[in-house]
């Protein structure tokens, strides 16, 4: 297993995008964060503008919807072609529906937790999914501190992923670095959101390679 780099484009300069997305064009999948000023106090973009991004990304999107009424909006996303579209568990009525209806349309689907949202009642259903996210801050803003004791779900759900063969990526979103990645790698995370940790350096593809390269090295820790 290798790890995965997913760069969040909410801090890159929204007005060039185009431009922004060649500077970190070696990352595995672009993570789009659509929020809706609703579900979360912030508000992004909506599908015009991640139907635009697929057609200029180098590498496929990661869409992340923290959005209201997801199981209404929630399949327009996976119809623009993009390869991953994830949900919150709290805004959808029937996550296991919406998951199906996504992976119908041809999206890999994913269901997102946040911080205070128990990851149990998801370890039994995680065959449902291709990617659990966990939320390691309160979803809205970039540049916020990991939560700790979010972790503990990483672990859980890493555990239970193992035990039964299920294939499923696990994601955290949420103050990851350099200087925590290897750590939340070894704890079982194998894809990994990174914002600012990417957009601030200089050099943003050779930031993307030592990220991965300490995360893979907190992979091979596990055992």
């Amino acid at each position: 297993m290798s790890a995965r780099i997913n760069p969040s484009i909410l801090s890159a300069d929204f007005v060039n995008f185009e431009r922004d997305f060649g500077t970190i064009a070696n990352c595995d999948l672009i993570h789009v964060d659509v929020m809706d000023n609703n579900f979360v106090p912030n508000l992004t973009f909506g599908l015009p503008m991640v139907a635009r991004m697929q057609q200029i990304a180098p590498k496929p999107l990661d869409i992340h919807l923290m959005i209201a009424n997801v199981d209404k909006w929630g399949p327009g996303y996976a119809e623009t072609g993009a390869y991953s579209v994830t949900f919150h568990a709290e805004a959808s009525e029937n996550p296991v529906q919406l998951a199906r209806a996504l992976r119908s349309i041809g999206a890999r689907a994913g269901v997102a937790i946040k911080p205070g949202t128990e990851v149990e009642p998801f370890l039994e259903i995680l065959h449902e999914f291709d990617q659990l996210l966990v939320m390691t801050v309160e979803p809205g803003f970039g540049g916020q501190g990991l939560i700790e004791d979010t972790l503990t779900k990483v672990s859980k759900a890493r555990r239970k992923i193992d035990a039964e063969k299920i294939d499923v990526w696990l994601q955290v979103d949420g103050g990851i670095d350099e200087t925590n990645i290897a750590r939340v790698a070894e704890l079982g995370a194998d894809t990994f959101v990174a914002g600012s940790a990417v957009f601030k350096a200089e050099d943003r593809a050779n930031q993307i390679e030592n990220l991965r390269q300490l995360a893979n090295s907190g992979i091979k820790h596990r055992h």
